[in-house]
C-alpha cells in the first residue's frame, strides 16, 4: 500500500479524539449515584466512540489517496514488438496512383495507412507497437507500449501536416532506438511505409545495418507506388550499377537487400494492395513471444470515503433514536 499524499497520516492521531473526550450531556441529573450502572449503555456509548474515530481514520486516510502499485506477470502468448515508421511527407496526402480498382475512390495514401493500421492492431493483442513518424526528420509519436489506447490515439493522430522531405534514414534510425532499452520478446519488426525514398549516407547505413543485427530485427518495407512511378521490382533495376542515376527507390531497396536480418519488401498502389501486404506481415509476425503484462494498482480512496460515509450514517441513525426518546420520555 503507497499514499500519494504521505503527508495527511501525521492527522490520523485526531481519530482518537472521540475516545479520548467525554462527551458533553444535554440533561442533567441532580445526583448521578442513584442511577444504576449500566454495562450495556456504557458498552454502546464506547462502540459510538470508535465509530466516530474510525469515520476520522478514514477521512484523513481517503486525503492521502491510498492504492497499490502497478504489477506485472510474465505471460507468453502469439504477437511481436513492432515499430511502425511512418511517412508523413507532402506527397503522402496526394491519392494512391490506381485508386479506382479498390473501391475507396479519393482515398489519400496517408488516411489508407492510417484506416488499415488501426485495423492491425485491433487484430493483434498481445503486441508491443511503438510510432514513429519521417519528414524532414523522425518524429517519436509513441514508444513501444501494449496500450491499444495509445496506440490507436497515436496513429490517428499521425494524419495531421505534413512537410515537403523524406528523411527516412532519420525515421529508420529513430525506430530501432525504441528497441535499445526494452527486453527482447522473441520477435521483433519494423514497417516501413513510405511513397518514396531519401538518400541515406554511409555512415548511416552501416549504423542501420548493425543495428538491426545487434537487435534481431525485421524489416518490413511496402512501397506506396506514385503516379507512373517506377517499380523497386522492376528486372531492369537488378543491377542497379549499370544504370547512371540509379532511383532512390531501387537504391534504398538495393541496400536493404545486403541486411544481416530478414528483409521483405511491397509496392502497394491503392488501398487493396496495401491491405494485402500489411495482411500478409500480420500473418508472418504470429510468434510465440514472452511479454510482461501490466496489471494497474487498486485505489483504496473511494472505499475510505464509504466507510466514512457508513460510520457517520449510523452515527446519525442513533443520535435520530436519541432525540426520539427523549421526546416520548
Amino acid at each position: 500500500m503507497v499514499f500519494t499524499h504521505p503527508s495527511v497520516l501525521w492527522l490520523l492521531p485526531l481519530a482518537l479524539l472521540p475516545i479520548l473526550l467525554e462527551r458533553s450531556h444535554t440533561r442533567s441529573y441532580s445526583w448521578v449515584e442513584m442511577l444504576p450502572h449500566d454495562a450495556l449503555s456504557d458498552l454502546i456509548g464506547l462502540m459510538l466512540k470508535v465509530l466516530a474515530s474510525i469515520a476520522l481514520a478514514c477521512i484523513i486516510i481517503g486525503l492521502s489517496d491510498p492504492h497499490t502499485l502497478e504489477q506485472k506477470v510474465e505471460k507468453v502468448g502469439i504477437g511481436a514488438q513492432i515499430a511502425l515508421v511512418l511517412d508523413r511527407s507532402a506527397s503522402m496526402d496526394d491519392p494512391f496512383a490506381g485508386g479506382t480498382a479498390s473501391g475507396n475512390v479519393g482515398e489519400t495514401k496517408s488516411a489508407a495507412a492510417s484506416r488499415l493500421m488501426t485495423e492491425f492492431v485491433n487484430a493483434r493483442e498481445n503486441d508491443m507497437i511503438g510510432i514513429t513518424t519521417f519528414s524532414n526528420s523522425a518524429m517519436y509519436v509513441l514508444p513501444l507500449t501494449e496500450s491499444r489506447e495509445a496506440i490507436l490515439a497515436a496513429i490517428q493522430a499521425t494524419s495531421g501536416n505534413a512537410l515537403f522531405q523524406t528523411n527516412i534514414g532519420a525515421g529508420l534510425t529513430g525506430a530501432i532506438a525504441q528497441f535499445e532499452h526494452v527486453p527482447d520478446s522473441g520477435s521483433r519488426a519494423i514497417i516501413l511505409i513510405s511513397d518514396g525514398a531519401g538518400q541515406i549516407d554511409g555512415v548511416r547505413q552501416q549504423k542501420i545495418k548493425a543495428w538491426l543485427s545487434d537487435l534481431n530485427v525485421t524489416l518490413y518495407w511496402i512501397v506506396l507506388r506514385q503516379p507512373n512511378g517506377i517499380s523497386i521490382f522492376d528486372p531492369k533495376y537488378e543491377d542497379w550499377k549499370e544504370v547512371q542515376l540509379p532511383p532512390a527507390q531501387v537504391e534504398l531497396h538495393n541496400f536493404f537487400k545486403t541486411l544481416n536480418t530478414p528483409f521483405q519488401a511491397y509496392e502497394a498502389d491503392d488501398p487493396k494492395s496495401l491491405e494485402t501486404a500489411i495482411l500478409d506481415i500480420n500473418k508472418k509476425e504470429k510468434k510465440p513471444i514472452t511479454y510482461l503484462e501490466k496489471i494497474p494498482g487498486k485505489n483504496f480512496t473511494q472505499l475510505s470515503y464509504f466507510i466514512a460515509l457508513l460510520m457517520i450514517a449510523l452515527l446519525l441513525g442513533v443520535k435520530y433514536l436519541e432525540n426520539k426518546t427523549w421526546r416520548s420520555a
